[in-house]
């Protein structure tokens, strides 16, 4: 085995863990690794009667599950493309996808497929069903009778069992394209990120070695979506390589979808973006300690200790008990959160990625982490400041090395634009970088406003203090005539819980700006806020669509 062939640890992993379970749906059935193996080896008949060929591109989109990470693998090891859509992209993006990837081939929930107008995807000659491998859409004569005889034919294949020596992946080449995975872009219509081999092969190994507290056999918790490159990476790649139980939520990640699964899995590692982590602290632990007895214990230095281990115990067994790490990624966490988490000694990690980077680009585990940073630059990538003094003056930060992208696909100018002409990586974001080579973000380039004397305000930093208040569900700052405006989605529920009634809303926000600017320098200070009647407009990992916002 290539000893950097990504598909030769897969192999080598599904050879290893055979008799072993690789997945399970939610409230449905379990696959072994011989089961994967086999449903692989049955998607590689099909595509070799669909006139699927090396290269060729085929899309996914659909809710996590065991159909979406069998198809996603059958692609790669037969040596076409795998195309990942996020399933909450709305259809017209769905559509723009599939056509402007030249896709040949679609995997689709049917749910999904039901809302796609087919005469927009001209080029996918096929469509199959995520939920069954059933065909939607056919174009050859061939393939549907092929379809239609199937049941017959792996009869007759499979005859004497599937065994562990049938299977045989081909061998990929580091540079070869084995994923494009289109952004969910906060600014513009989405990019199709080119993603090689060599990314996945680097990404997955460096799980692999960092992440050394879990074995074959335990389980794993896939709640991000598959169709972005932070959830594919560490809780389907990874988790394949190293032979853990996935079990695939399949549903959305509500607090009590989650605490279910985690009572029942009992997951050592958690993946996670800040908003699950923040629901759970600021919604069921800060109240409680601003309450009777709690309120006047942390107060008491030894007797804090006391209660701070009892909260972290409490909190580990919301995880399931057996938890070690709980990795925090896709935004920024909201500073009084990880505070408290530092204060309690939690588990939790913050680690930094972009698509282009499939993800990984920084990452500590969790008692080498520096607060407030996204943890130490990874193996086989850099990271440089561009700024006079990267320690301490915040620049752009750039990247380089085995993980990074080939490029945009068919989008020339964008991928000249990202890249400087020696082969650094824009990331778009500013931050500054240690002499532990610790990476600190500040902001997004793009977000950043200039105060009335050249200052460099970060919206993220206002938006952390105002989104710490009770009563702010979430927030925005923009720039508006050389002033700050808070945009404010109010937290209704809590309002209406102390009988707070909408007329009385402006004097309690006018209450909470004044204690958020005692906070603040002159120069960033708010100086007035809107109310929003409805939640922002996101992208499906969660981030606000900022410009939809800033005039």
């Amino acid at each position: 085995m290539n000893q950097n062939s990504f598909l030769g640890l897969i192999e080598q992993s599904i050879r290893n863990h055979w008799d072993l379970p690789a997945m399970s749906d939610f409230q449905g059935k379990t696959l072994y690794f011989k089961d994967f193996a086999r449903e692989i080896d049955m998607l590689h008949e099909y595509f070799n009667s669909a006139g699927i060929q090396r290269g060729d591109k085929i899309a996914i989109c659909g809710k996590n599950s065991s159909h979406w990470a069998i198809s996603f693998f059958a692609t790669l090891s037969y040596g076409a493309v795998a195309v990942s859509i996020l399933h909450e992209f709305e259809k017209e993006s769905v559509q723009y996808i599939v056509d402007h990837s030249d896709s040949k081939m679609f995997f689709v929930d049917e749910a999904i497929w039901r809302e796609i107008d087919e005469t927009k995807i001209p080029k996918a000659e096929t469509v199959l069903s995520l939920d069954d491998f059933s065909l939607l859409k056919v174009t050859s004569k061939e393939f549907k009778i092929f379809v239609s005889n199937s049941f017959s034919f792996f009869d007759k294949k499979y005859e004497k069992g599937f065994f562990v020596n049938d299977i045989a992946f081909r061998t990929d080449k580091p540079e070869e394209l084995a994923v494009i995975n289109y952004t969910s872009g906060t600014t513009s219509s989405p990019k199709g990120v080119m993603i090689p081999y060599r990314s996945l092969w680097s990404n997955t190994r460096f799980a692999n070695d960092s992440l050394d507290f879990i074995h074959s056999g335990d389980n794993m918790i896939c709640m991000l979506p598959m169709a972005h490159t932070y959830g594919l990476a560490f809780e389907v790649l990874n988790a394949i390589s190293m032979g853990f139980h996935i079990h695939f939520l399949g549903k959305t990640p509500s607090p009590k979808v989650l605490l279910d699964a985690f009572a029942r899995i009992k997951p050592k590692l958690v993946l996670a973006v800040p908003l699950i982590i923040e629901k759970i602290v600021i919604k069921n632990v800060f109240p409680k300690l601003q309450q009777g007895a709690a309120k006047t214990l942390i107060k008491i230095p030894l007797l804090n200790a006391v209660v701070y281990h009892k909260i972290r115990k409490s909190l580990i067994d919301v995880f399931g008990g057996n938890l070690v790490e709980v990795v925090i990624g896709g935004a920024a966490l909201n500073a009084d959160v990880e505070k408290f988490l530092r204060k309690i000694k939690f588990p939790y990690t913050v680690g930094y990625g972009m698509t282009e980077c499939g993800p990984l680009i920084s990452y500590s585990f969790w008692t080498e982490f520096k607060e407030r940073s996204c943890g130490k630059v990874v193996d086989r990538m850099q990271v440089k400041i561009d700024s006079d003094d990267p320690q301490n003056v915040v620049g752009e930060i750039l990247t380089k090395g085995t993980n990074l992208m080939l490029g945009y696909y068919k989008n020339e100018e964008a991928t000249k634009a990202v890249f400087t002409e020696d082969g650094w990586l824009r990331t778009g974001d500013l931050g500054i970088l240690d002499k532990d080579n610790v990476v600190f973000i500040r902001g997004r380039n793009k977000n950043m406003i200039l105060g009335p004397s050249g200052q460099n305000i970060y919206p993220e930093e206002i938006e952390d203090k105002l989104n710490n208040s009770p009563y702010i569900l979430e927030s925005l700052a923009i720039e508006e005539k050389g002033k700050i405006i808070a945009l404010i989605v109010p937290d209704t529920e809590v309002l209406k819980a102390e009988n707070i009634s909408p007329e009385q809303y402006n004097p309690v926000f006018d209450k909470e700006i004044n204690a958020i600017n005692a906070k603040l320098a002159n120069y960033s200070k708010i100086a007035s806020f809107r109310l929003q009647a409805e939640e922002f407009e996101k992208t499906p990992k969660r981030s606000i669509r900022r410009f939809k916002y800033q005039k």
